[in-house]
Protein backbone atom coordinates (compact mmCIF):
# COMPACT_ATOMS: atom_id res chain seq x y z
CA UNK A 1 0.00 0.00 0.00
CA UNK A 2 1.10 3.52 -1.02
CA UNK A 3 1.35 5.95 2.07
CA UNK A 4 1.49 9.68 1.05
CA UNK A 5 0.68 12.27 3.19
CA UNK A 6 -2.12 14.14 3.66
CA UNK A 7 -0.27 17.38 1.82
CA UNK A 8 0.59 15.25 -0.90
CA UNK A 9 -2.90 14.07 -1.65
CA UNK A 10 -3.91 17.39 -1.38
CA UNK A 11 -1.35 19.04 -3.87
CA UNK A 12 -1.78 15.73 -6.51
CA UNK A 13 -5.76 16.23 -6.28
CA UNK A 14 -5.17 20.08 -7.13
CA UNK A 15 -2.73 19.12 -9.94
CA UNK A 16 -5.59 16.61 -11.26
CA UNK A 17 -8.92 18.49 -10.90
CA UNK A 18 -7.48 22.38 -10.67
CA UNK A 19 -10.65 24.30 -9.97
CA UNK A 20 -11.88 26.85 -12.68
CA UNK A 21 -13.76 30.10 -12.80
CA UNK A 22 -17.47 29.90 -13.67
CA UNK A 23 -19.89 32.29 -14.98
CA UNK A 24 -22.69 32.21 -12.29
CA UNK A 25 -26.33 34.16 -12.26
CA UNK A 26 -26.95 34.75 -8.94
CA UNK A 27 -29.92 32.20 -8.15
CA UNK A 28 -31.10 33.50 -5.25
CA UNK A 29 -33.85 35.70 -5.22
CA UNK A 30 -34.03 38.61 -2.20
CA UNK A 31 -36.00 38.63 0.49
CA UNK A 32 -38.26 41.25 1.60
CA UNK A 33 -41.22 42.72 2.38
CA UNK A 34 -42.52 46.12 3.22
CA UNK A 35 -41.86 45.85 6.68
CA UNK A 36 -38.36 45.72 6.20
CA UNK A 37 -36.52 47.98 7.74
CA UNK A 38 -32.75 46.87 7.65
CA UNK A 39 -31.12 45.81 4.42
CA UNK A 40 -28.15 43.36 4.92
CA UNK A 41 -26.22 42.55 1.82
CA UNK A 42 -23.93 39.80 0.94
CA UNK A 43 -21.02 39.57 -1.82
CA UNK A 44 -22.24 36.84 -3.87
CA UNK A 45 -23.52 33.08 -2.68
CA UNK A 46 -20.98 30.68 -1.45
CA UNK A 47 -21.69 26.95 -3.12
CA UNK A 48 -23.30 25.69 0.09
CA UNK A 49 -25.94 28.76 -0.28
CA UNK A 50 -26.46 28.33 -3.64
CA UNK A 51 -26.87 24.44 -3.22
CA UNK A 52 -29.58 25.45 -0.03
CA UNK A 53 -31.04 28.06 -2.31
CA UNK A 54 -30.72 30.52 0.61
CA UNK A 55 -28.30 32.82 2.34
CA UNK A 56 -25.47 31.89 4.40
CA UNK A 57 -26.50 28.06 4.13
CA UNK A 58 -22.65 27.27 4.50
CA UNK A 59 -22.43 25.57 8.46
CA UNK A 60 -19.02 27.92 9.34
CA UNK A 61 -20.43 30.88 8.65
CA UNK A 62 -21.19 33.12 11.39
CA UNK A 63 -24.24 35.21 10.86
CA UNK A 64 -26.77 33.34 12.24
CA UNK A 65 -25.00 32.94 15.04
CA UNK A 66 -24.08 36.48 14.73
CA UNK A 67 -27.94 37.86 14.19
CA UNK A 68 -29.31 35.76 16.32
CA UNK A 69 -27.23 37.28 19.07
CA UNK A 70 -27.54 40.26 18.50
CA UNK A 71 -31.44 40.37 18.13
CA UNK A 72 -31.71 38.31 21.12
CA UNK A 73 -33.20 35.54 19.78
CA UNK A 74 -32.52 31.42 18.78
CA UNK A 75 -30.53 30.83 16.66
CA UNK A 76 -32.78 29.83 13.18
CA UNK A 77 -31.58 26.48 11.25
CA UNK A 78 -33.90 25.33 8.48
CA UNK A 79 -34.72 28.04 5.59
CA UNK A 80 -38.25 28.37 6.72
CA UNK A 81 -36.89 29.40 10.27
CA UNK A 82 -34.20 31.37 8.70
CA UNK A 83 -37.27 33.16 6.89
CA UNK A 84 -39.45 33.64 9.58
CA UNK A 85 -36.01 35.35 11.83
CA UNK A 86 -35.64 37.93 9.27
CA UNK A 87 -39.59 38.73 8.88
CA UNK A 88 -39.68 39.31 12.80
CA UNK A 89 -36.74 41.17 12.80
CA UNK A 90 -37.75 43.21 9.64
CA UNK A 91 -34.60 42.23 7.69
CA UNK A 92 -34.04 42.01 4.36
CA UNK A 93 -31.49 39.85 2.52
CA UNK A 94 -29.93 39.84 -0.75
CA UNK A 95 -26.34 40.39 -2.32
CA UNK A 96 -24.84 43.04 -3.94
CA UNK A 97 -23.35 41.15 -7.09
CA UNK A 98 -26.31 39.52 -9.26
CA UNK A 99 -23.39 37.73 -11.40
CA UNK A 100 -19.74 37.00 -12.04
CA UNK A 101 -17.42 34.70 -12.66
CA UNK A 102 -16.15 32.82 -9.34
CA UNK A 103 -13.89 30.11 -8.38
CA UNK A 104 -16.10 28.14 -5.65
CA UNK A 105 -16.88 30.19 -3.21
CA UNK A 106 -13.65 32.21 -3.12
CA UNK A 107 -14.88 36.41 -3.23
CA UNK A 108 -11.22 36.96 -4.00
CA UNK A 109 -11.50 35.36 -7.02
CA UNK A 110 -14.54 36.94 -8.52
CA UNK A 111 -14.57 38.74 -11.99
CA UNK A 112 -17.01 40.28 -14.35
CA UNK A 113 -19.07 41.51 -11.84
CA UNK A 114 -23.15 42.31 -12.84
CA UNK A 115 -24.42 43.94 -9.82
CA UNK A 116 -28.32 43.40 -8.39
CA UNK A 117 -30.82 46.20 -8.45
CA UNK A 118 -31.58 47.22 -5.29
CA UNK A 119 -34.54 49.82 -6.36
CA UNK A 120 -37.41 46.69 -6.24
CA UNK A 121 -36.40 46.67 -2.12
CA UNK A 122 -35.57 50.36 -1.94
CA UNK A 123 -39.40 50.79 -3.23
CA UNK A 124 -41.11 48.80 -1.58
CA UNK A 125 -39.81 48.77 1.94
CA UNK A 126 -38.97 51.55 4.21
CA UNK A 127 -35.15 50.47 4.76
CA UNK A 128 -33.87 52.24 7.57
CA UNK A 129 -30.35 51.22 7.08
CA UNK A 130 -27.91 49.24 4.90
CA UNK A 131 -24.86 47.07 6.00
CA UNK A 132 -22.39 44.85 3.70
CA UNK A 133 -21.24 41.72 5.49
CA UNK A 134 -17.71 42.01 5.12
CA UNK A 135 -15.09 44.40 2.42
CA UNK A 136 -15.51 42.34 -0.48
CA UNK A 137 -19.26 43.51 -0.57
CA UNK A 138 -18.52 46.92 0.64
CA UNK A 139 -15.90 47.17 -2.27
CA UNK A 140 -18.69 45.99 -5.01
CA UNK A 141 -21.52 48.59 -2.85
CA UNK A 142 -18.89 51.41 -2.93
CA UNK A 143 -18.34 50.66 -7.15
CA UNK A 144 -21.52 50.24 -8.39
CA UNK A 145 -24.51 50.56 -6.67
CA UNK A 146 -23.80 53.56 -3.93
CA UNK A 147 -24.32 56.09 -6.26
CA UNK A 148 -27.06 54.31 -7.94
CA UNK A 149 -29.10 54.40 -4.72
CA UNK A 150 -28.07 57.45 -3.32
CA UNK A 151 -27.42 55.85 -0.09
CA UNK A 152 -24.46 54.83 1.75
CA UNK A 153 -23.63 51.52 3.34
CA UNK A 154 -22.18 50.76 6.82
CA UNK A 155 -19.72 48.12 6.80
CA UNK A 156 -19.77 45.27 9.13
CA UNK A 157 -16.91 42.89 9.49
CA UNK A 158 -17.45 39.44 7.79
CA UNK A 159 -19.36 36.48 9.57
CA UNK A 160 -17.20 34.37 6.91
CA UNK A 161 -15.00 31.62 8.64
CA UNK A 162 -11.90 33.43 6.89
CA UNK A 163 -12.54 36.44 8.57
CA UNK A 164 -10.90 34.35 12.10
CA UNK A 165 -9.43 37.47 13.32
CA UNK A 166 -13.01 38.22 14.22
CA UNK A 167 -14.31 35.66 17.15
CA UNK A 168 -18.15 35.91 17.14
CA UNK A 169 -18.00 37.84 20.55
CA UNK A 170 -16.36 40.66 18.78
CA UNK A 171 -18.29 40.02 15.76
CA UNK A 172 -21.44 40.48 17.80
CA UNK A 173 -20.24 43.59 19.65
CA UNK A 174 -19.95 45.47 16.52
CA UNK A 175 -22.75 44.28 14.62
CA UNK A 176 -25.25 44.99 17.56
CA UNK A 177 -23.34 48.68 17.92
CA UNK A 178 -24.09 49.10 14.13
CA UNK A 179 -27.29 47.82 13.40
CA UNK A 180 -29.58 48.33 16.80
CA UNK A 181 -28.11 52.09 17.00
CA UNK A 182 -29.79 53.08 13.52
Amino acid sequence: MDHISITEKTRRRRVLKPKMKEHIIHPIPPFYDKESKILILGSFPSVKSREQKFFYGHPQNRFWKVLAQVFADEVPNTVPEKKAFLKKHHIALWDVIGACDIEGSSDSSITNVIVNDLSKILETAEIRGIFVNGKTAEKYYKKYTEKKTGRRAVCLPSTSPANAAWKVEKLVEKWSEEILSM
